[in-house]
């Protein structure tokens, strides 16, 4: 009977270290994934590209959960939305969260190793990217950048899961995901700017300060004229524009209730509605294809 209680605890404890209730991080990683893939492969790049891409953003976006957490474990216990986290409470050991880390990277690699090699050797680049982006918000007010890096890893992968290298049009999307994580990360981060600058933990919310709502504005504004050059190149036609017209007066409308707003919670609501504008922009990227 302890032996099962104590199991139960440790999973419920890695079920909160890779956020397994709550997915929208999974989907903030996956739509630009999902933008590339189905870019690159002219509408539907087949079921098993399909499932190894979602799976392993599932798999690669826990993995960093874990990262994080330890990479976090010393500051998180002085951050109200952190403090009960698995490892700053003490439900997990380090060495656990480490195995959880390891575990879901090696099954994340491989699924690659059914992607061509060039495909697997960038896979390499997207595990190192989410081990060192938690280290970059002790020396840089530019996490969030660096988050966009490694959330859009994906993208480059799609692109060379599709078509055997690199184009124009998936890098162009990678660029685009920086701004867009650069974006919600921005307005996540404001959620713990008070107890941030308290602990020196360094974020775009900061650096922003007073003009972050313009700034917010700039980076949506650079997202949709990245995007908008991708479709160029790619030769995407008018669904794909309107997609993008209706995605970016959305983000500018979320900016609008962010500033209206400026509490946690409404800082916490600016974020989700990027999950769903991510989806809106996919569901037309389809559209485009089918019509």
């Amino acid at each position: 009977m302890f032996t099962t209680t104590l199991s139960s605890g440790k999973l419920g404890a890695v079920s909160d270290l890779i956020r397994l209730p709550r997915q929208y991080g999974t989907l903030l990683v996956l739509w630009p994934t999902l933008w590339s893939l189905f870019m690159a492969s002219n509408g539907w790049p087949g079921t098993k590209l399909l499932v190894i891409f979602v799976l392993g953003t599932f798999l690669m976006r826990s993995a960093g959960c874990a990262a994080n957490d330890i990479a976090d474990r010393h500051y998180d216990p002085y951050v109200e939305r952190t403090r009960t986290r698995p490892l700053a409470d003490g439900r997990l050991r380090v060495r656990e969260a480490v195995f959880v880390f390891l575990a879901l990277s090696a099954l994340a690699f491989g699924l690659a190793l059914f992607l061509n090699p060039f495909t697997i050797m960038l896979a390499f680049v997207g595990v190192l990217l989410a081990v060192v982006y938690p280290l970059v918000k002790r020396v840089s007010h530019l996490p969030q950048v660096f988050l966009g890096m490694a959330f859009g890893w994906g993208a480059v992968m799609a692109w060379a899961g599709a078509t055997g290298g690199l184009g124009p049009a998936g890098l162009l999307i990678f660029v685009a995901n920086i701004f867009y994580s650069t974006a919600y990360d921005t307005m996540y981060a404001l959620m713990d700017i008070e107890d941030d600058v308290r602990i020196g933990v360094k974020s775009t919310a900061i650096l922003f300060g007073k003009k972050v709502y313009r700034a917010l504005a700039a980076i949506y504004l650079g997202m949709a004229g990245t995007l908008a050059v991708a479709g160029y190149v790619n030769d995407m036609g008018g669904f794909y524009y309107l997609g993008l017209v209706l995605s970016l007066v959305l983000f500018m409308l979320t900016v609008a209730s962010l500033r209206k707003d400026p509490t946690r919670k409404g800082a916490y609501r600016a974020f989700l509605n990027n999950v769903g504008i991510g989806g809106i922009m996919l569901f037309f990227i389809i559209l485009d294809f089918v019509f």
